[in-house]
């Protein structure tokens, strides 16, 4: 009954969706976390550099930023849904699913790189999308690489989705190797820009290479799973499995559009595991990034299942359990 409701779109879901996200960020305002000293704080990317100089030592600021980021990723989410993404149907859902899915983890609803670096990774993925079946040579590939490899400025292992743009290509367009060339000067642009000011102002260039070779191969702690965090990735993990071979099925059901956008996804999703698994400075703040293409799926599948009975109860269950890891965070 709950998930028929939010399915639907107009100001009452809208309203129902703000009380959601303010009850999930609620405990990190009234019972704030400090950020994990990773290495990606004792040793800042660029622009992460930057945006910690202008909050300072005052953490609300930082909290305050760290929400509107979620929000606007929320509302790409449902824009870029709407405008051609996997689900024909406008719906909320995507955005109330990715914010159910950001409070799973309450010592990462502070300020943090990671947050930043999925706002570009989104757009990212809007650009290359805008790509499809468009004549002549495009410069969206640029643009998204570009936007890449910026966001890695913040948060150094963004850079791996660089690959994602050489991977939207080979899907969306018959490939030449302009878009290619151009693509790499996007990934390398932001760096030859950053390499200039810091040689202007007298700071020595290579030290931001020494910065992302620690940021992107410095081992760090291992994240201790909570027994409710394990019992919530255990049901994100089998929900979204679920919800990609669900779409699998589908898909020659699907506009040939739908099918390259789904391919797209699963290797956004797939790249993020990867880096998770493989890269040594990766934790679960890259929850933030992961979660971008799982809230596509499982919304699909709460939305396009046939079953009635159990996107009920499964959604309610994941209500519930965002609802018990808050509240124990509180304590």
């Amino acid at each position: 009954m709950v998930l028929r409701l939010l399915k639907r779109t107009g100001p009452g879901v809208l309203f129902i969706i703000l009380v959601i996200f303010s009850a999930v960020w609620a405990g990190a305002f009234l019972n704030p976390h400090s950020p994990v000293a990773f290495t990606y704080e004792t040793e800042p990317m660029p622009l992460y550099a930057l945006l910690k100089l202008v909050f300072g030592s005052n953490s609300l600021y930082g909290l305050i930023f760290t929400v509107s980021q979620v929000a606007v990723v929320a509302f790409l989410l449902t824009t870029i849904n709407s405008s051609g993404g996997l689900n024909d149907e406008k719906s909320l859902l995507p955005a109330l699913i990715y914010i159910l899915f950001g409070g799973f983890f309450p010592q990462y609803q502070v300020f943090n790189p990671a947050l930043t670096a999925s706002v570009f990774l989104l757009i990212a993925i809007s650009r290359i999308m805008d790509g499809y079946n468009k004549p002549g040579i495009i410069y969206n590939f640029f643009d998204a690489a570009f936007l890449i490899s910026t966001g890695s400025l913040f948060y150094a292992n963004l850079i791996w989705f660089g690959v994602l743009v050489f991977i939207g290509i080979a899907i969306l367009r018959t490939g030449n190797i302009t878009e290619l060339a151009i693509s790499v000067a996007g990934l390398i642009a932001p760096y030859f820009i950053t390499f200039g000011i810091l040689y202007v102002a007298g700071r020595d260039p290579f030290e931001l290479w020494q910065l992302v070779v620690v940021n992107l191969f410095e081992k760090i702690d291992f994240y201790h799973f909570t027994i409710l965090s394990l019992v919530a990735v255990f049901i994100v993990i089998a929900g979204v499995l679920a919800s990609i071979g669900n779409l699998a099925r589908l898909m020659n059901t699907k506009k040939i559009k739908s099918r390259k956008i789904f391919s797209l996804q699963v290797s956004t999703f797939l790249i993020s595991v990867v880096i998770f698994f493989a890269v040594p400075s990766a934790s679960i703040e890259m929850i933030w990034l992961m979660i971008i293409p799982a809230s596509y799926f499982l919304s699909f599948y709460l939305i396009y299942t046939k079953k009635r009975l159990i996107p009920e109860l499964y959604f309610l269950v994941l209500l519930l359990i965002v609802f018990f890891i808050q509240i124990s965070s509180l304590k």
